[in-house]
């Protein structure tokens, strides 16, 4: 059995791609230093998996601490990397805050994959990277344009270190740009439950209809978009987990050291944000009350993928709908409000 770390693994997208680990056999254990996340977080995956992952509170910017885990865990497989900081209007408020946990706490990693000798190293980053895109869909090759806010810049200087950092480390890296993961395992014991109040859309959709929040607001309805609101590709979180499983698989098989792969984890298909709420409603039959106010600095305008190299490279495809992820969401708000 195949020893994996998950940093960052009792968030939600972590906490979700530890359980597609456990059910393929991997043996998965967490670091997390539960600043945006629950300790309980620990009970729903091993009530979804019967499996109780190791867990260590350690921050990754605690270049000791990781070291210690690492003793006391021996030869560990890969590292799947989602440990950072992540709300797009904060990093703008706090940029030092961003770069601090995001860069650093990666470097320190990348320290500890070369010492102790890790083969396989996947990194969570993120669609933010492209900017505003001059045509969609954006495909691995689609040139950067300026990040829109300092979290998109920890993005990108992330995917340069591994870029760089392959020459120097005899391992193998791939960077997960995924666009925007939302819903909720069908279990109903994980799902998106941030320790800060959610600035996602979903969550606070979910959120509104259950009545803790009295409105949503939408940033923006007079975009140049067929709607005026944002799009976005939005994608189940379990098709995001199974991504991350099908990556370490890929990076298992190689016969080489010293690559880097970038590859989009995405639907293919672009949704505004008031047609993800009108599938919410037609779904649920709720209406949410709604308040248009000015776009939000640092969003992007429009972006959905081109997921062609993740199927070929990965043999991997989303499964799921809109209407799953919204009655998924939906039913994890109702069991944790």
């Amino acid at each position: 059995m195949k020893k994996v770390l998950v940093t960052g693994g009792t968030g939600y997208i972590g906490s979700h791609t530890v359980v597609d680990l456990l059910g393929n056999g991997y043996d998965a254990f967490i670091i997390d230093n539960l600043s945006r996340s629950k300790i309980e977080v620990i009970d729903g995956i091993e009530k979804t998996t019967g499996k109780r992952p190791s867990f260590y509170e350690v921050d990754l910017c605690d270049k000791s601490g990781l070291e210690k885990v690492f003793e006391l865990e021996g030869q560990i497989d890969g590292i799947i990397h989602f440990a950072a900081n992540k709300y797009v209007g904060e990093s703008v408020a706090k940029p030092l805050m961003y770069y601090r946990n995001n860069v650093e706490g990666l470097l320190n990693l990348l320290d500890i994959v070369k010492k102790y000798e890790v083969d396989n190293f996947v990194f969570s980053s993120s669609c933010s990277v492209y900017g505003n895109i001059d045509s969609l869909p954006v495909s691995e090759t689609t040139k950067l344009n300026p990040a829109q806010s300092p979290y998109a810049s920890t993005k990108v200087v992330g995917e340069m270190l591994l870029e760089d950092a392959k020459i120097e480390i005899p391992a193998n890296f791939i960077s997960l740009r995924y666009f925007n993961p939302v819903g909720a395992h069908t279990a109903g014991f994980i799902g998106e439950n941030p320790a800060v109040t959610p600035s996602n859309l979903v969550p606070r959709i979910t959120g509104t209809a259950a009545g803790k929040y009295e409105k949503l607001m939408i940033f923006g309805n007079q975009l140049p978009t067929r709607d005026g609101s944002c799009i976005r590709d939005y994608i189940h979180v379990m098709d995001v987990a199974e991504a991350h499983t099908a990556a370490l698989k890929y990076l298992s098989k190689l016969n080489h050291f010293h690559s880097h792969e970038i590859i989009n984890v995405g639907s293919g298909s672009g949704v505004t944000v008031l047609e993800l709420i009108a599938a919410f409603e037609k779904v649920t039959g709720i209406e949410i009350q709604k308040e248009i106010t000015a776009p939000r600095e640092g969003d992007v305008i429009a972006v959905y993928s081109d997921t062609n190299k993740s199927t070929k490279l990965l043999n991997w495809k989303p499964k799921k709908t809109i209407e799953d992820m919204m009655l998924t969401a939906w039913h994890w708000e109702k069991a944790n409000t």
